[in-house]
């Protein structure tokens, strides 16, 4: 079983930075794939960003540039670097994990934290 916690969401101007934090307890591995993704009101829920078991990186157009996902895996805890935000990032932030090596686009995971919000202003 894997638990999952995120953290680091909050209120910050167009423009600031947050850095979102996702820690991994229980029975984890190194070797998983690791997503965020977020929901805002009345839209479709969106992957952001993901990192495979063997530490691939990938990140969605609209973030690209601006969001970087990292792992410390000592910490078994996975990061959401936002900076530059803007106002449409507003959004639950949740992370996800899939028991496998891989990632793809499909809505498969395992786990799943309890999000942290994003408003941007």
């Amino acid at each position: 079983h894997v638990q999952l916690v995120e953290s680091g969401g909050g209120s910050v101007q167009a423009g600031g930075s947050l850095r979102l934090s996702c820690a991994a307890s229980g029975n984890t591995y190194n070797t998983f794939c690791m997503v965020w993704f977020r929901q805002a009101p009345g839209k479709a829920r969106e992957m952001v960003a993901y990192v495979e078991g063997d530490g691939v990186i990938w990140h969605t157009d609209s973030v690209t540039g601006r969001f970087t996902i990292s792992q410390d895996n000592a910490k078994k805890t996975t990061y959401l670097q936002m900076d530059h935000l803007r106002t449409e990032d507003t959004a639950m932030y949740f992370c996800a994990v899939r028991l496998s090596a891989r990632c793809d686009s499909a809505w498969l995971f395992n786990y799943f934290g309890q999000g942290t919000q994003v408003t941007v202003s």
